[in-house]
């Protein structure tokens, strides 16, 4: 025995336990009021839609469960089934036009301003701002800028003797697929340019500059090296643009109102919707809330094929 009896019952330090509970009462702090917001924003009303579709309405009181009767109805022969398929059909070339037009411009941006570094922080911030503008203005905006009778497109064809081209566009159904689409690409192409701007970014360098050693161009480094290494973030873009242009609604009801005119050409989803919801039907909440449910289990599920193949596709590439 040296005379040194050990000490115990001392502790250097918090406890293993100790430091995973004050951790865990620091995170809960920071999330749990997000996770509050998101559930009493997103989840309660979601389930609140599931369930009120499978019961029968009359105005807002509660007439007895109807199951799946609700979701028959808008399956059977009617003019509502009729303008759910159209609707169906525009919001599916809503989504085509988009996804071409509006990521294959933000692309082009991404890269030019990735290789022009001066004045890019410009320039960024003035692609940027149209996406924070809300869509029902700039619906609005842009039907005064389109109209025929005093909006300046119009005065500046008549201006260099072009009156001939002037036409009611937003009132012709040829026209207002394509003009909705080239509005929805104007204001929202910035979004995607920052995203691709930020992926180009967290390339390598030095894989550029490798490239050009061997000599390659420009057009083979765009295919065999930025393309590939951009796969991830172009993919996430294509699956985050699906689910806009399907729960589309502000702009087109700015542009053609709550039926979607001219004709029905501008008709989305969102509209039939707002319809069948205020309509004056007395179990407009059974119908509505089940088309709801429909129109969120379809975009669910083909977001979640369309993940896959585009994952299979970043596969095959990279």
């Amino acid at each position: 025995m040296d005379g040194h009896e050990p000490v115990t019952g001392v502790s250097s330090g918090p406890t293993p336990s100790a430091a995973t509970r004050f951790r865990f009462s620091v995170g809960a702090v920071f999330v749990l009021p997000a996770l509050a917001l998101y559930l009493g924003f997103t989840i309660l009303p979601l389930v609140a839609v599931f369930t009120f579709s499978a019961f029968h309405w009359q105005g807002l009181r509660l007439a007895g469960f109807d199951a799946l009767a609700n979701y028959l109805r808008l399956l059977a022969p009617s003019m509502l089934r009729q303008e759910i398929a159209r609707a169906f059909f525009n919001n599916c070339i809503f989504f085509l036009g988009t996804v071409v037009l509006q990521n294959s411009l933000a692309l082009g941006l991404a890269l030019l301003l990735h290789t022009q570094r001066r004045w890019r922080a410009f320039f960024r911030t003035v692609i940027a701002v149209p996406f924070l503008v809300n869509p029902l203005v700039v619906g609005y905006v842009w039907t005064l800028l389109l109209s025929p009778t005093f909006g300046p497109i119009a005065a500046g064809l008549e201006a260099v003797g072009a009156g001939a081209a002037i036409r009611p566009w937003l009132g012709d159904p040829d026209w207002v697929r394509p003009l909705v689409i080239l509005i929805n690409a104007w204001q929202w192409t910035g979004f995607p340019t920052l995203v691709f701007g930020a992926a180009l970014a967290a390339i390598p360098e030095e894989i550029f500059q490798a490239a050009l050693l061997e000599r390659a161009s420009r057009l083979q480094v765009l295919r065999a090296i930025t393309l590939p290494l951009m796969m991830p973030t172009l993919g996430a873009m294509v699956v985050i643009t699906f689910v806009s242009c399907f729960n589309a609604f502000n702009l087109q009801y700015a542009v053609g109102g709550v039926n979607g005119a001219p004709a029905g050409a501008n008709d989305v989803l969102g509209l039939v919707f707002y319809r069948v919801a205020f309509g004056g039907d007395l179990n407009a909440i059974g119908a509505s809330s089940a088309l709801a449910t429909g129109t969120f289990v379809f975009t669910f599920a083909a977001t979640i094929l369309l993940r896959h193949m585009l994952a299979r596709l970043e596969e095959r590439v990279t």
